[in-house]
């Protein structure tokens, strides 16, 4: 029977005295493991103990795995103590529509790759979690955490939110992962909010509790539009008389883009030089061919320009909402597919000018970080962080 001493319990602040981890964590900071990326050096040092601790008390971990759940693909990945976080031992991505449950996709899986025991996983899917039970709208998919439990043989098994994992990335990105915007005046251990940009909209927060960051899911994407200009309350109207109700994500997204093309195309101001009459009446997805007009070098297309132009500044209002409503005064992430696409665009005026424009708290909302997450596997490592974590619980 091992008399060593029960590890305690890790929590990011926690002391550590041991050289052999100090070591272990130098080993991985050089390779972009828990570099915290607006510079709040307590919150790292916080991060780089909380890996010390876990690689201390897991004794023998073996792996974990984790996976990030869409509508259009599926990505697995696993984990263990030698490879780090940032750096899965292996991992695939599956068209989510060719399978009829996860269930199925992870059997592949692991018929694949011959894993061994799991001893947590970690799923980040993208829509609500409600006890235990998720389910993707552009799937017929349930996923049930105690089924997938049986699945694996495993009792650790969790689901969250897809961009409240990508949140839980955020301790973790390397210095490579992220693109600042605008460096401000972090606040040490302050909240830190999530605004995530693809197919939909989504929103999530970090709170320090005094001992480690917790995240938070939200569905703040779904809430009400409300417009900063004359010209965005023209889009208000122009979207409610289709549809009802509008929110920020049916002008602030992915599905939101080609909302403000029609919207401007149908106020005959600006010239489309950009998409062919096949690509305007398409029923498909028009995103990709509006962002490639308007940031054409050459002759970009007057119409998508416009269209992107307001995008950003929508964007850039609502992530300021977001940073305002939860005191992001550790920084504000922007995560998703999108912001890296179009990154020399949100470098411009637009942005930073509708981020910060908040009346009397303009001036704080100038000392928040502004952060773009680069790294297209955000939400995979954040669901591998969140696992590990699991794995300390009683």
């Amino acid at each position: 029977m091992d008399s060593q001493k029960p590890s305690p319990r890790p929590v990011w602040g926690a002391r550590i005295n041991d050289r052999k981890y100090e070591s272990l964590i130098r080993k991985e900071s050089e390779n972009h493991v828990f570099h915290f990326p607006q510079r709040n050096h307590g919150a790292q040092k916080a991060a780089i103990r909380l890996f010390a601790t876990l690689s201390k008390s897991l004794g023998e971990f073996k792996m974990i795995l984790a996976g990030d759940i869409g509508g259009t693909k599926t990505t697995l990945g696993l984990f263990s103590q030698e490879s780090g976080l940032g750096r899965p031992v292996t991992e695939k991505t599956f068209s989510s529509a060719d399978y009829n449950s996860l269930e199925e996709i992870i059997t592949e899986f692991f018929n694949e790759t011959r894993p061994g025991p799991i001893e947590a996983a970690c799923f980040a899917v993208a829509g609500p979690i409600l006890s235990g039970n998720a389910g993707l709208i552009n799937l017929k998919w349930t996923i049930r955490s105690d089924t997938l439990s049986t699945t694996l043989g495993v009792n650790r098994v969790r689901l969250i939110n897809d961009v409240q994992a990508v949140a839980c990335s955020v301790p973790i990105l390397g210095k490579d992962d992220h693109s600042t915007l605008s460096a401000g005046k972090p606040e040490k251990k302050g909240t830190v909010a999530v605004i995530a940009v693809g197919t939909g909209l989504g929103e999530a927060f970090l709170t320090w509790d005094g001992a480690s960051y917790l995240s938070h899911p939200t569905e703040g994407g779904h809430t009400d539009f409300g417009p900063g200009d004359e010209r965005q309350a023209g889009l208000l109207a122009f979207m409610s008389s289709k549809r009802g109700h509008v929110s920020w994500e049916v002008v602030c997204s992915g599905i939101g883009i080609p909302n403000i093309y029609d919207y401007l195309a149908s106020t005959g101001e600006f010239m489309n030089t950009g998409l062919s009459q096949r690509e305007q009446d398409s029923s498909g997805d028009r995103t990709p061919a509006i962002l490639r007009a308007a940031l054409e070098k050459t002759s970009p297309c007057p119409l998508c320009v416009n269209t992107l132009d307001m995008f950003v500044s929508i964007l850039g209002a609502e992530s300021g909402n977001l940073a305002l409503k939860t005191m992001a005064t550790g920084g504000l992430y922007l995560g998703g597919g999108i912001p890296p696409r179009i990154l020399k665009a949100l470098e411009g005026t637009s942005f930073m000018e509708a981020f910060t424009a908040k009346g009397r708290l303009t001036r704080m909302m100038e000392d928040i970080p502004v952060h773009i997450i680069t790294n297209p596997k955000a939400a995979l490592m954040g669901a591998a962080m969140e696992a590990i974590k699991m794995k300390q619980e009683p």
